[in-house]
């Protein structure tokens, strides 16, 4: 796959593809709309996915591409890698035999930073407490979490597993989310005093189906961050954000009230942009060394 438009990461690499959904945050996949429109005449993304009602389904099925295993090996150049950007590597379907040859390639490529998101984070701590007691150090691993619910489920099991860098992507940012809650369940301290989290990703939702998220979300996560010490990255707004200062007939955008009086209005994603409170926060963590 190589190149990718995501602003946190270098390159994709997906030797595995396909998903099911498991929580709202999946209900308008990006990766499920590419695999039932742009890409539904690729044979690697065959049967992976429909359109119904306009909104994209994953059939749940998997599929491993033996044939991609060796992208990486080919890249010279040191690149943050996005692994499975097209499905999640720590599927239920997924063996775990296709998962030892993906991580001996992982290990081949030290020049390399592989980052892994998943939705299924339980799976992926009993893979590494197994497989890879000691974190490698060229691995990330981080979980998708779009609201409270599911940063007090998912959250806990990746700070038990062994990590060089652990992350969190909440995108579609759905609702608030309080990070000491989740923390603390592993964690006997509050935050930000003992974190375990070294990196927050947050955004909005885009495509045409988007759910407008409300500004004091991400806000209160990236103060969140700072108090605790943590880079925080803003992706995006995606399809909805706050009334731009320069926007003198906003009346020609489509608008939601998402509460407390706060309107926002559907500029699409690149009118929308990444600016939070007039900034960009484009921070990454530093790994130990």
């Amino acid at each position: 796959m190589g190149k990718t438009s995501i602003e946190w990461t270098d390159a994709s690499w997906n030797p595995i593809v396909g998903c099911t959904e498991v929580s709202p945050g999946c209900a308008n996949c990006y990766a499920a709309r590419l695999a039932a429109t742009r890409l539904s005449g690729v044979p690697a993304y065959k049967d992976l996915a429909i359109l119904n009602g306009g909104k994209p389904r994953w059939l749940g099925n998997v599929a491993f591409l033996a044939e991609r295993l060796e992208e990486p090996l080919r890249w010279r150049k040191p690149r943050r890698i996005f692994v499975c950007d097209m499905g999640d590597l720590f599927h239920e379907s997924v063996l775990s035999t296709w998962l030892v040859e993906i991580f001996e390639v992982i290990l081949e490529c030290p020049q390399h930073t592989f980052q892994i998101l998943t939705k299924r984070a339980a799976w992926m701590r009993d893979f590494f407490r197994t497989m890879a007691p000691k974190p490698l150090p060229n691995v990330w691993l981080g979980v998708s979490v779009e609201n409270q619910r599911f940063a007090d489920e998912r959250i806990p099991s990746l700070l038990e597993t062994p990590a060089a860098v652990r992350f969190i992507s909440a995108e579609p940012l759905l609702g608030p989310i309080n990070l000491d809650t989740p923390v603390r369940k592993v964690i006997p301290a509050p935050w930000p005093a003992a974190s375990g989290l070294d990196w927050v990703i947050a955004g909005g939702e885009s495509g045409p189906h988007a759910r407008p998220m409300h500004p004091e979300w991400p806000r209160s996560l990236r103060d969140q961050c700072q108090a605790a010490g943590v880079p925080f990255f803003f992706k995006q707004w995606g399809q909805f954000a706050p009334l731009h200062p320069t926007d003198s007939d906003h009346r020609t955008f489509a608008g939601v009230n998402v509460g407390n009086g706060q309107l926002m209005l559907r500029y699409g994603k690149k009118l929308s942009g990444r600016l939070l409170d007039g900034k960009e926060h484009n921070a990454f963590p530093v790994p130990a060394s």
